[in-house]
Parts: C-alpha cells; sequence; structure tokens
C-alpha cells in the first residue's frame, strides 16, 4: 500500500521547481524534435523568459530544500547525509551555479564557457529523474506520478533531440564529404 504524505508545502514546491526546470528546458526542445512549433511563437516567448523562470525555479528549489531540511533535522556533517542525499545535493549544486550565473555579467566574463557550464543542466536532467523516484519511492503524494511522468517525457525528449542533433551532423559531414569528393 502507498502512503500518502501529509504535509503537501515541501512537495509541491519541489513540484513547481520541476514544472520551472522543464520549462526551460523546451525551447531548444521543441524547436529541434518538434520544428513546427517555431511557427507558434511559443518556443521564442519561453526562450525570451528562461533566465526569470529557471531563477524562480531555483528559488522554489531552494525552499523545498529548505522546508525538507528542516522539517526532517538533517545533520550535514553526518557522512550518511551525503549519501542519502547525494541526488539532491548534486541537483541543487548544479541549479545553484546555473542561478548565479544566469545573468548578462556572467554571460560577458565567462564567454563561451557559460554555455559549456550551463550545458550541466543536462545532467540534471538525469539527476532530477533519479532523486525524484528514490525520494519519492514509498510515499507518494497526488503529485508523484505526474513528476515522475513528466521528467520522464523531457529526458525522452532530451534523448530524441541529441538523436536528431547527431543525425544532422551526421547528414552534413556526409554532405561535406560528396561536395569534396565531386570537387576533385
Amino acid at each position: 500500500m502507498i502512503a500518502i504524505d501529509p504535509s503537501p508545502l515541501p512537495n509541491i514546491l519541489g513540484f513547481l521547481a520541476l514544472a520551472c526546470y522543464i520549462i526551460t528546458l523546451l525551447p531548444t526542445i521543441l524547436r529541434i524534435v518538434f520544428p513546427r512549433t517555431k511557427e507558434t511563437g511559443i518556443p521564442q516567448w519561453l526562450l525570451k523568459h528562461r533566465r526569470i523562470i529557471g531563477v524562480f525555479g531555483f528559488f522554489l528549489a531552494l525552499t523545498h530544500g529548505f522546508i525538507l531540511v528542516q522539517k526532517r533535522d538533517i545533520d550535514f556533517f553526518d557522512p550518511k547525509t551525503f549519501l542519502i542525499y547525494s541526488q539532491g545535493i548534486s541537483t541543487f549544486t548544479i541549479f545553484t551555479i546555473l542561478a548565479i550565473t544566469s545573468n548578462n555579467w556572467s554571460v560577458k566574463k565567462l564567454k563561451k564557457n557559460w554555455k559549456q557550464l550551463h550545458k550541466l543542466t543536462y545532467l540534471a536532467i538525469f539527476i532530477l529523474t533519479w532523486h525524484i523516484w528514490d525520494k519519492m519511492s514509498g510515499h507518494w503524494t497526488y503529485l508523484s506520478p505526474i513528476a515522475i511522468m513528466s521528467i520522464t517525457a523531457i529526458m525522452a525528449l532530451f534523448l530524441i533531440r541529441l538523436w536528431i542533433e547527431h543525425q544532422n551532423q551526421q547528414q552534413k559531414k556526409m554532405n561535406t564529404t560528396t561536395k569534396e569528393v565531386v570537387r576533385r
């Protein structure tokens, strides 16, 4: 039998943080996986507001984590804590780095490294999936199935995006090779 957690606030905040995170991933995924969405203007709108949505999501995640640390009286000096909460700590660390560098000053100072740094968001997809699954196992809330389905769907779309980009790169290489052969 699945027990329902009686204190929903941390779960609601975590779910809203997840929703914000997914929204920040959508512009590129929609553009590549569903190219016709460009015509709707949705990817452009999401891209324009990605930073603010991401920073807002970070503060929701921060509040989610803070409430749970207080509620569970977590001792960060206990080595077992890092084993038990490694996914949450790892994801939170990534999101902290991304939130701190989500501004024009960081883009200017870090230049090409900024984009490389922000690719950490794709690692977070997998760690966050593990975090949700692990922490919700055995005590699901009404939001848990929606969260699991949402993160799994965005992970699948991200993998499809990678596959499409790989196929496009292969096609470009093949076209370049064909042009070089024709020139000779």
